[in-house]
């Protein structure tokens, strides 16, 4: 081996033994989680701390917390890898002086913690708002479906069950057809075979019984949808079109300058609508501030969420999403009808004017309806309606919307501004799970496990910025 480097024989001794410590360079992440952890008040958080006074003594919080945030930098969530990990990995044992948990303790502590967890995540957040690494001006918001436990075929809904059942009957029918053909013909093999189809029958009927107790289930829960392995997971729409999967929606307000996540939340809605409001007051009281830009998508569009944004002095920049029925048939959209605030009337393509005539109400909101007495006399109706008049509807509050609108004129680079924020923590946090899905079921385990990716993402990104050593010492100041 002349010219090569050569390393030590295995069994050479030395006169002063190595410490671990040696081994784990300054700028290593793990000094910077120890840090981290030790500064915390970890009773304060929820965590038991005062250990038992019989039994076998437990692990205490801080080293569990110390595995997990290791283990959701390095992308090793599972609990049976975080112990295989633990000994044998340098940086693990210096970070946990040697201590090396089993495959369950690890997994009971996360699934025991959920609260304190998230108020871990939480704690970094606010560590950062010390540090002035938010905008605190400019926020976006979005949401991004993530895989659960649970498979599409354990997960069922009315038209799901409908559709297998024809399925079932199809498959029994046609195994019903070749077994009767077997008894025809007679051969050395038919035997063999009509047992093997029989088999599949007597299975398809235990699958019709299983889906008929689902189908009467079903009417006793309030969206219709039922998921065996994991109870809360719902099947959502993705972008594709006719494509889904069973999983959770995860929200996020991501901040302008670092692209730091302020809040996060996991629901199990498949639609964003109900979540602006929600998650852009979260935002503006982490950051204490008065006034707060919020930009999101046009799956955020409703009229009161934008209201309630509004008056909690949040400034909203959204596209108007254009599903228009009218138009959708060849007529014209309320987008050609021009309101005239002065005198509250509406101006129509052909040039008159549809006036007030009476409020009403529509899903719960205040409606003022308009039209024109010319509609009947107007040569341009056919482009327009079928009915007597073309009514139009304005929402009591529409004033608001309609300043949003005029602030997404003048401002059409927002949008790009919202791609380029917030879509980088997800698109890095599901590159970091790869293709697979959370390891814990539940509503409440999985927001603990979002908690930790949170956690892991934002710890790298503020590493990033300022390095290991600087962070350590701004938080040990």
């Amino acid at each position: 081996m002349n010219r090569f480097i050569e390393g030590e024989p295995r069994t050479q001794a030395t006169l002063f033994p190595d410490q671990l410590d040696d081994y784990v360079t300054e700028e290593n992440t793990v000094r910077v989680i120890d840090v981290f952890i030790d500064g915390l008040d970890l009773s304060v958080l929820g965590f038991k701390t005062v250990p038992a006074d019989t039994g076998r003594p437990a692990y205490h919080p801080s080293t569990m917390l110390k595995l997990f945030i290791y283990g959701y930098l390095n992308r090793v969530q599972s609990s049976r890898r975080l112990e295989r990990e633990a000994g044998r990995n340098v940086e693990l044992m210096c970070l946990l002086g040697r201590l090396a948990p089993d495959f369950k303790t690890i997994a009971d502590f996360r699934k025991n913690n959920t609260k304190s967890i998230t108020h871990v995540c939480r704690e970094f957040v606010l560590i950062c708002r010390k540090l002035n690494l938010f905008a605190e001006s400019l926020i976006a918001i979005d949401g991004s479906k993530f895989k659960a436990v649970n498979n599409r075929n354990r997960n069922f809904t009315q038209s799901k069950i409908k559709l297998r059942l024809k399925q079932i009957d199809e498959s029994i029918a046609r195994y019903l057809g070749q077994i009767a053909t077997e008894d025809r013909v007679e051969l050395s093999t038919s035997k063999n075979k009509v047992e093997r189809l029989e088999k599949k029958i007597s299975k398809l009927k235990k699958e019709v019984h299983q889906l008929n107790k689902s189908q009467v289930q079903l009417n006793d829960v309030p969206d219709k949808q039922i998921s065996l392995t994991d109870p809360d997971a719902r099947s959502m729409a993705t972008s594709g079109r006719g494509t889904g999967m069973v999983a959770y929606n995860v929200q996020a307000a991501v901040d302008s300058k670092h692209h730091l996540i302020l809040v996060h939340e996991v629901t199990t809605q498949g639609h964003d609508r109900a979540q602006l409001a929600n998650m852009a007051t979260q935002a503006k009281d982490l950051l204490k501030v008065d006034k707060l830009t919020v930009v999101a998508d046009r799956g955020y569009y409703s009229g009161e969420e934008i209201k309630a944004c509004d008056e909690a002095g949040i400034t909203t920049y959204l596209s108007k999403p254009q599903t228009s029925g009218n138009q959708a048939k060849g007529y014209y959209g309320k987008r050609d009808f021009i309101y005239h605030p002065e005198i509250d009337e509406y101006e129509c393509p052909a040039g008159e004017r549809a006036i007030y005539r009476f409020t009403g109400t529509d899903k719960g909101k205040f409606v003022r309806r308009y039209w024109s007495s010319e509609c009947i006399r107007c040569d341009m109706k056919p482009q327009c309606t079928i009915g007597k008049y073309r009514r139009i509807s304005r929402w009591e509050h529409e004033a608001i919307l309609d300043k949003l609108d005029a602030r997404m004129e003048r401002s059409p680079e927002m949008m790009k501004v919202r791609r380029s924020t917030v879509e980088h923590p997800f698109g890095t946090i599901k590159a970091w799970m790869g293709s697979t899905h959370f390891q814990m079921k539940t509503l409440k385990r999985v927001s603990t496990e979002m908690s930790l990716h949170v956690l892991a993402y934002n710890l790298k990104r503020v590493i990033k910025i300022m390095g290991a050593c600087q962070l350590i010492e701004a938080m040990q100041a």
